[in-house]
């Protein structure tokens, strides 16, 4: 069998970010994203959305590994893509007016 194309940024692709702009509410999100994704794949997101939030507030990356309880490696590769992706971290961080940080940098705030 061939191997599946990585490319996610092609007409398939923008097929599927159409159908998610496509989308009204959080519990059109919620069903949409439910009967697209496997529930760890979900979770997955979700982890990663809350890497992103703790990490504005500067929370540790060990501290939020704990807490999430994924890798520190996870949440420095989160962090990564924070600071040096395509921007979509920052824009939505923006758009919720969730913190006025433009970069992540590994602070030594607790979580307790």
């Amino acid at each position: 069998m061939p191997k599946r194309s990585t490319n996610w940024n092609d007409r398939k692709a923008n097929d599927l970010f159409e159908a998610v702009l496509a989308l009204k509410t959080k519990d059109e999100c919620r069903r949409f994203f439910r009967d697209l994704c496997t529930l760890e794949e979900i979770t997955d997101m979700v982890d990663r959305w809350q890497m992103v939030k703790l990490l504005i507030k500067g929370f540790s990356y060990r501290d939020i590994a704990s807490k999430l309880k994924v890798s520190t490696t996870t949440v420095a590769r989160v962090a990564t893509w924070f600071n040096r992706g395509q921007g979509g971290y920052q824009l939505a961080v923006k758009r919720l007016r969730l913190g006025s940080n433009n970069s992540i940098h590994h602070h030594r705030a607790s979580l307790h």
